[in-house]
């Protein structure tokens, strides 16, 4: 009889052993937690899913309505990765609140825009006009930037990527720079005569590069500069499941999506 107690045991054991090593395997961490603006990131994010399902991950995706939380998110560890901004707002985020967040790869490129309001044209924009820009510090240089491609503006030699409201030094038909929050920009497009507005809050509104009434061009600063990241925790760009991420969305199958779903509103750079 102890024998056999014996022997019982001595398999119990061996079972136990081999229930651990199988449940260290399966417990390999498989889902990939991303933070997304709507469009087009959520969209692009879920044409990913299947092509990171045959790599063996499960994607989730948390959407986000604004520029701050999903870095917020990030740095907190709530999500594995994010993907909405550009290096110069990465950058410039960085800097402002001390955090460590660095591009795991650019994905896409979205054209900026100069939208019609109450003016249907350039030509019709009459002096002292009203203008709408994004308020925040990267994107309200990449607005007056484009302003001033047109000879709407003259902004101070230099001011560049930092450009703001306060370097316009040339402004000759007085018009009305009104900055406010990117994604308020499309809703405010009745109450003003144009507005410069972001690539993915004009895609969420409905707007299409074809309804810009001019968009930066292939050798713009936006073209070359303004590369849409997957963003993580510095240290984490060769993980494992951020590298299968970064795969998926420069694959074929996602590459194809965003060339017939967008229409030249979302350029890939991969």
């Amino acid at each position: 009889m102890r024998k056999n107690i014996y022997t019982f045991l001595a398999v119990a054991f061996a079972a136990g052993l081999l229930a651990g090593c199988g449940s260290k395997d399966s417990g390999k961490d498989t889902t990939i937690v991303v933070g997304a603006s709507p469009a087009p990131h959520a969209e692009i994010l879920e044409a990913a899913k299947p092509v990171l399902e045959k790599a063996g991950y499960t994607l989730e995706i948390k959407e986000y309505n604004d520029y701050v939380q999903p870095n917020v998110a990030l740095d907190a560890g709530d999500l594995d990765a994010n993907y909405f901004q550009h290096q110069p707002y990465l950058d410039e985020f960085n800097a402002e609140k001390k955090t460590e967040l660095a591009s795991a790869a650019v994905i896409h490129y979205e054209p900026f825009g100069i939208y019609a309001g109450k003016t249907a044209s350039l030509e019709e924009l009459a002096d002292g006009a009203q203008i709408a820009v994004p308020n925040d510090t990267t994107n309200e240089a990449r607005a007056l930037l484009l302003l001033e491609a047109q000879g709407l503006i003259g902004l101070k030699e230099g001011a560049g990527l930092t450009a703001t409201k306060q370097d316009i030094v040339d402004n000759p038909r007085n018009f009305d720079i009104i900055e406010m929050e990117a994604a308020q920009l499309p809703r405010s497009l009745q109450d003003v005569d144009l507005a410069v507005i972001n690539g993915n809050y004009a895609i969420a509104a409905g707007l299409k590069v074809a309804d810009a009434l001019v968009c930066e061009d292939s050798e713009s600063i936006g073209a070359t500069t303004y590369g849409n990241v997957v963003a993580v925790q510095k240290g984490h760009e060769n993980d494992e499941k951020i590298k299968a991420l970064v795969d998926a969305l420069k694959s074929g199958e996602v590459k194809k999506f965003i060339e017939e779903t967008y229409e030249g509103a979302v350029v890939p750079l991969s």
